[in-house]
């Protein structure tokens, strides 16, 4: 039997996640993930492939405040009440919207913390972001700041099977944050994602419908934004020897991107069965 194993929410993009029990799914899917972004002085987003130690910055939700910790750093805490903020044109890849500036404190906390002029954004409520219809065979779907699509699927025995041609080569395992997944599947076969069409966990069902591309962040240790000097180019130097996807212009996959595709309001939570059909 399939189960749901873990679930994963990055308020800021390119920032660490939190672990969750239980989740509601919309539209959007899971409420607050990818809901902040960093921008640069021109509106364009920034991630952990110009500054690794933005996976440092850790969020937690604490009442209605979002509390902000890094190394070396007081915390910063921001009220999630309202949705104020004065609108500011941003940029993820080729999105173009207007997202809610969150003021001179968080932008003063983030710049000294990177050592560049940055600007903390939320994502605006009246803004629409589409995915590319081009993966999704028409469905009209949406995201907030995520790389493209609202969901990142990907099953325990994929991670499990590269673990192993890691370490058979003498690299150290890798956690499964290094994937940044926002739903874990376990009892699936190594890389079944792949041919899976939909999803069904409980009321809710999503469609798989992209492979994830993957940049070099899965080699960053979450932890401590660092490399692996031993191994700086790992994990993608073992995915190029079998994962190489013509689809995506030989882009080393690993995860599907995924959609929803019904039961949007409905509560997911870990340890439950997850039933799947296949694409084929």
């Amino acid at each position: 039997m399939s189960i749901l194993s873990a679930i994963h929410l990055y308020p800021i993009k390119s920032c660490a996640g939190l672990s969750l029990t239980h989740t509601p799914i919309g539209p959007l899917g899971l409420a607050l993930d990818r809901h902040w972004m960093l921008v640069d002085r021109q509106g364009r987003f920034l991630t952990q492939r110009q500054h690794p130690e933005m996976a440092c910055i850790t969020p937690a939700f604490e009442g209605e405040r979002l509390v902000l910790r890094a190394p070396g750093m007081p915390a910063l805490s921001l009220s999630m009440q309202g949705e104020d903020g004065e609108a500011l044109a941003v940029q993820v890849w080729n999105s173009h919207l207007d997202a809610l500036d969150q003021g001179q404190t968080a932008a003063q906390w983030c710049s000294d913390y990177l050592g560049e002029a940055v600007r903390l954004v939320r994502f605006n409520p009246a803004a629409s972001r589409p995915c590319s219809t081009r993966w999704t065979e028409g469905r009209q779907a949406y995201t907030q700041f995520s790389d493209g699509y609202p969901l990142l699927v990907i099953g325990q025995a994929s991670l499990e099977d590269l673990n192993a041609r890691l370490t058979a080569k003498g690299a150290p395992a890798l956690g499964m944050e290094r994937f940044r997944p926002n739903l874990v599947i376990s009892g699936l076969d190594a890389y079944d994602e792949d041919h899976i069409s939909t999803l069904t966990l409980g009321p809710v069902e999503l469609r798989l419908v992209k492979p994830c591309a993957r940049c070099p962040i899965p080699g960053i240790d979450q932890r401590t934004g660092l490399r692996d000097a031993r191994w700086p180019d790992e994990p993608l130097d073992t995915l190029a020897g079998y994962r190489a996807d013509p689809r995506v212009d030989g882009g080393l996959t690993f995860g599907q991107n995924a959609i929803v595709t019904g039961g949007e309001g409905g509560v997911i939570e870990v340890g439950q069965a997850v039933q799947w059909e296949w694409n084929f």
